[in-house]
């Protein structure tokens, strides 16, 4: 991913329903069993977003319009459109991605979706519309958006997060200018995980779905063996064809799932996780693909102009992911 011209973040756009709530106070924590219950409050999670009547692509719409007006684009002039997916679309043969697409306006863009990698589904956008970038001399522009919606009752998924609701948009171009060039990113997943965790739908009222997972031991300690020999195999690989060392880059982000988790993973990789990971998460709660979009959207104005940043993603699928990220300069009269 060293091509020329390198392919740029123009603009990042984040939307989150006004409703605001406290995780003490969702009424879905009193009918957890106690151990739980206690978990769930000591996620570092003190607020949540809901979305209430909002569906994945009206959060998705609402970030796709900010980043639109913050860029000063016509939604006309997108060259694509990538809608990351969610995992509950809102009918089954519909399409979200180019329901997405008409309510934008943007009647010219190559239009597709993106998911089945759970949280690295936004990873993925990210590899396609790279490489339309820089394969496509007429594809000057692409629009990834991603929205997190509570699938389920309850937003605690146990045994490692809580959820809540939100979108993120960002525009990727070729013009040389932006908050980021996005330099280098490597995708790893395996199947043997698929189903890890999974919504029986089928036969069973929407009412009544429970996101499941088929083995917590497996997650909590054969998953994360496997994800700490992943993340250090990619990291390594990442940085050495890109001729840096781990102590050159200024800021390690990841997705937000829990405190222990941000512990967890400082000591397995050596990394500072940065800060804004932890106050987002106290935000927030856990956001999928959103969460690292929204962490680099606020670590950016702490970073001067050639700075590298390591965004690692995984998701319980499982897959994993890394990208390299180098800060560019701020435009005359823009801010961070």
């Amino acid at each position: 991913m060293t091509a020329d011209p390198p392919v740029t973040i123009e603009s990042v756009a984040l939307w989150f329903p006004d409703d605001e709530v406290t995780v003490a106070g969702l009424p879905e924590l009193d009918e957890l069993p106690i151990a739980q219950r206690e978990h769930a409050l000591a996620l570092g999670i003190d607020t949540v977003r809901i979305g209430i009547g909002l569906s994945e692509v009206d959060l998705a719409q609402a970030a796709a319009e900010e980043a639109l007006r913050t860029s000063g684009l016509d939604a006309t002039q997108l060259d694509a459109l990538l809608l990351v997916q969610g995992r509950v679309p809102q009918y089954l043969l519909a399409s979200e991605a180019t329901r997405l697409q008409h309510r934008l306006g943007a009647t010219q863009a190559f239009t597709t979706g993106v998911g089945d990698l759970g949280c690295v589904s936004v990873s993925a956008a990210f590899t396609l519309a790279s490489a339309m970038l820089r394969g496509d001399p007429r594809c000057q522009n692409v629009l990834v958006v991603a929205a997190a919606k509570t699938p389920t009752r309850s937003r605690y998924r146990s045994p490692m997060t809580l959820l809540g609701d939100g979108a993120a948009a960002v525009l990727l171009t070729t013009s040389g200018t932006g908050r980021y060039e996005l330099v280098d990113q490597m995708i790893r997943s395996d199947g043997k995980y698929a189903d890890l965790f999974h919504i029986d739908y089928r036969d069973v009222r929407e009412a009544e779905w429970v996101e499941e997972c088929a083995d917590e031991p497996t997650y909590s300690f054969r998953l994360a063996v496997e994800s700490r020999k992943r993340f250090t195999e990619i990291n390594a690989e990442l940085l050495a064809r890109n001729g840096l060392q781990q102590d050159g880059i200024g800021v390690f982000l990841m997705q937000n799932l829990s405190l222990g988790a941000f512990a967890f993973w400082q000591e397995a990789l050596d990394v500072a996780i940065d800060p804004v990971c932890r106050d987002n998460l106290a935000r927030y709660g856990h956001l999928g693909s959103v969460d690292v979009v929204a962490n680099l959207d606020r670590v950016a104005s702490a970073q001067a102009p050639g700075d590298y940043c390591v965004i690692m993603n995984s998701s319980p699928v499982a897959a994993w992911s890394s990208a390299l990220l180098r800060r560019l300069p701020d435009r005359p009269g823009r801010g961070a």
